[in-house]
């Protein structure tokens, strides 16, 4: 089989088990979604969803969170981590998009990755996720499993984007990245992983999983 073939097979079973994928990060808008995108760096989802009701609830617009003091703001979402740096470009990015935005969320990745404290990656997901535009969000999960299931070399996150952007159809990707983020944590977990019982690791895994 060809390695898009391999893809093609691969999003079969994703469609299987995954047919509908909701967002996992609570929100209700492009500006609470891209703070809750921030957050997740380096944090889980339920911990960031545990976090943005108390931080909604002090500020849910980027001119009411322009208006807070940093400390507050780093207080809320200390139980996410890196609140120090996540705090300061909350605070910083709300404040540009007043200044520079009428207070709205720019639908560029340019724009985006102007931004303090977003880079392609949460531009991506904001992209995707907010405005429906084809983008494939790769985080460290997404290139650990491309790799196991030999879809990329392993050799970069950027190079695992494009080389996923390349075998699967472009307008599967919104939905598609949101598949594998669950299909890894329900059937392709980095630890205590067993290929031979995982739908996909079993017909295309690789032998050694050091991602």
């Amino acid at each position: 089989m060809t390695k898009r073939q391999i893809a093609a097979d691969i999003q079969r079973i994703l469609d299987q088990y995954y047919p509908e994928v909701p967002i996992p990060l609570d929100h209700k808008d492009p500006y609470t979604l891209l703070i809750a995108v921030l957050l997740s760096a380096q944090c889980t989802d339920v911990r960031v969803n545990q976090v943005t009701p108390e931080l909604f609830g002090l500020a849910d617009h980027p001119q009411r969170m322009a208006q807070q003091d940093v400390e507050d703001i780093a207080a809320i979402i200390r139980p996410c981590g890196l609140s120090p740096s996540k705090s300061k470009n909350i605070l910083a990015l709300s404040r540009i998009l007043m200044e520079r935005h009428q207070g709205l969320v720019p639908d560029s990745f340019e724009a985006l990755e102007a931004l303090p404290g977003v880079g392609h990656k949460t531009a991506s997901v904001v992209m995707s996720q907010a405005f429906g535009y084809p983008a494939f969000p790769v985080d460290t999960h997404i290139h650990r499993l491309a790799y196991r299931w030999k879809l990329s070399t392993g050799r970069s996150v950027q190079k695992t984007e494009k080389d996923l952007k390349r075998l699967f159809p472009k307008a599967s990707w919104n939905k598609l990245h949101l598949q594998i983020i669950y299909f890894g944590r329900n059937y392709c977990p980095a630890r205590g992983h067993n290929p031979s019982e995982c739908p996909i690791c079993r017909k295309y895994g690789r032998k050694s999983l050091f991602l």
